[in-house]
């Protein structure tokens, strides 16, 4: 059985694929994390992002489809749901009362 298609890539990761190597020609030995830092300092001045967000948009589209022809095709085992990776959340617990919440209740009992 094929693996669950993967999530589509951000308009900026898109972007930032593309231009990598520039700003690794225009910052020669810079590190992989600094790499990251000054393309999120473009992106953030970026003006004209509308064809990278096509861009991503086409790329969820087709993210969806692909989901829904593998949900179709029996993908997921029964996880339709979201995936079978994904935590669920734990049940909230009642939230207990302070003592003096119930000493003040108790009072009120006895006032009656």
């Amino acid at each position: 059985m094929a693996d669950k298609p993967k999530r589509p890539l951000s308009a900026y990761m898109l972007w930032l694929n593309s231009a990598r190597e520039s700003i690794k020609r225009e910052n020669p030995g810079i590190k992989v994390t600094e790499v990251a830092k000054r393309g999120g300092e473009l992106w953030r001045a970026m003006k004209g992002k509308s064809e990278w967000e096509a861009k991503a948009a086409k790329a969820k589209d087709d993210y969806d489809r692909a989901v829904k022809e593998f949900e179709a095709n029996g993908g997921g085992g029964g996880a339709a749901n979201g995936g079978a990776k994904k935590r669920a959340k734990p049940a909230k617990k009642p939230s207990k009362k302070s003592k003096k919440d119930e000493s003040d209740e108790d009072d009120d009992d006895e006032s009656e």
